[in-house]
């Protein structure tokens, strides 16, 4: 407090003798004083000054970092995902501020400040106990059934598609502790993962309860990236997999491109669903990313391709061999899941090449577009057709190929 004082005098004196002009936006120009501590900034007008000042830990906040500053209660030395947005924007990482990102940030910066505040409380730190204090929760948790829902509620981004969600996830993820009992993982992922622990546990009175305590046991914080759910089978385990992870205390993060309500919309038996959901939206603050702006379109999917007609099939083989080069493309089999393989008509060099029917026509799903693109990172699928009422499963597939990966 003495030096945020300290500080604060040295400004004000400043403010007496020199003009300084602070901006109300975002960063412009490389030539703003940026304190990467608290994420403020102040343009000053000529070198001279900016020499004199950099001494200083504590400059006065611009709008954004306003807003970081209450959320890290004064903190100083505040961290978190928006004063790294902050640094980013600064150092010209990222483009200047879209406000519906900075609306999600101070969503995520809330949460991450109610995390660093109730660590203890929620477990988070791997190290904070002692082995054996957790061989005896462990035992006491056979006998007696207990409840430990987290203090701390998660949180639910949704918005469409392009609007920054992975990015905002992210920032949050990489400000965590490292010693944190933390994961990152696509949703498509842990459901593969949830399906290989319940064969495992084949035999036992409850698998799921014991594949929930698994989870848990590794991961308090769970952040999870595109919750989409097109599966029947995921959709009927998901009720009681997330009830008993939250009774656990583990706290969810998660994106999506469709909001809690929306969920798995128009699937078989989903009124089994719906308390799923209801839970969800319990233990989690449920926010929209509302921007407007489609960022895959400001890089690199600008020098894309879509094809559009029926002759077209020479000019992608002939892109696709341009990406391959001087290797050599045959038909291998992908082990996919659960011993489970995949035929590729056509592979080499980390490409594969499809007809749209092989992947979309046929009864297949989204564990087996996962492990198809663990060794392929790029697709080429040859003879995508006008999508409509009349092939929605193809459709539906292709949605849910499209949400695994990006593909030429």
């Amino acid at each position: 407090m003495r030096t945020l004082a300290r500080s604060l005098r040295h400004i004000r004196l400043s403010l007496q003798h020199k003009k300084c002009n602070y901006s109300g936006g975002f960063v412009n120009t490389r030539k703003d004083l940026i304190e990467t501590n608290t994420g403020s900034v102040c343009k000053f007008t000529n070198n001279a000054d900016f020499n004199r000042f950099r001494y200083l830990t504590f400059t006065i906040s611009r709008a954004m970092s306003a807003d970081a500053a209450k959320v890290t209660n004064g903190d100083v030395n505040g961290a978190g995902p928006l004063v790294e947005y902050e640094r980013r924007i600064a150092a010209g990482e990222l483009v200047d501020g879209d406000s519906f990102q900075v609306d999600t940030l101070r969503e995520l910066q809330r949460l991450y400040d109610e995390l660093v505040a109730s660590a203890d409380a929620c477990r988070l730190d791997r190290y904070s106990a002692s082995e054996k204090a957790g061989r005896s929760r462990w035992l006491w948790s056979r006998f007696i059934p207990q409840s430990s829902y987290s203090p701390v509620k998660g949180l639910y981004l949704f918005g469409g598609v392009g609007t920054g969600k992975t990015m905002l996830m992210d920032l949050f993820f990489d400000q965590l502790p490292s010693s944190w009992r933390k994961k990152r993982i696509h949703f498509h992922d842990l459901m593969l993962n949830v399906h290989s622990r319940l064969q495992k546990h084949r035999g036992v009175a409850d698998p799921l309860e014991a594949v929930a305590n698994e989870i848990s046991d590794e991961a308090i914080l769970l952040c999870l990236d595109e919750f989409m759910v097109t599966d029947v089978a995921d959709a009927l385990i998901l009720n009681r997999l997330f009830r008993q992870l939250f009774s656990n205390g583990v706290i969810l993060v998660s994106t999506s491109n469709r909001a809690p309500d929306n969920l798995y919309e128009g699937g078989l038996q989903r009124d089994l669903f719906l308390p799923f959901i209801a839970t969800l939206k319990e233990r989690c603050i449920v926010h929209q990313i509302g921007s407007s702006i489609d960022y895959r379109k400001m890089t690199s999917a600008e020098q894309g391709f879509y094809f559009i007609g029926k002759d077209i099939s020479g000019f992608l083989k002939q892109k696709f061999q341009q990406l391959i080069g001087e290797h050599t493309a045959s038909p291998q089999e992908v082990e996919v899941v659960m011993g489970r393989t995949l035929q590729v008509p056509l592979g080499a060099n980390g490409c594969a090449y499809f007809p749209f029917e092989e992947l979309c026509d046929r009864p297949l799903g989204a564990a087996d577009y996962f492990g198809l693109f663990k060794k392929f990172h790029t697709l080429a699928l040859e003879g995508v057709p006008i999508l409509g009422l009349h092939n929605r499963t193809a459709a539906y597939r292709f949605v849910t190929l499209v949400d695994e990966k990006e593909f030429i």
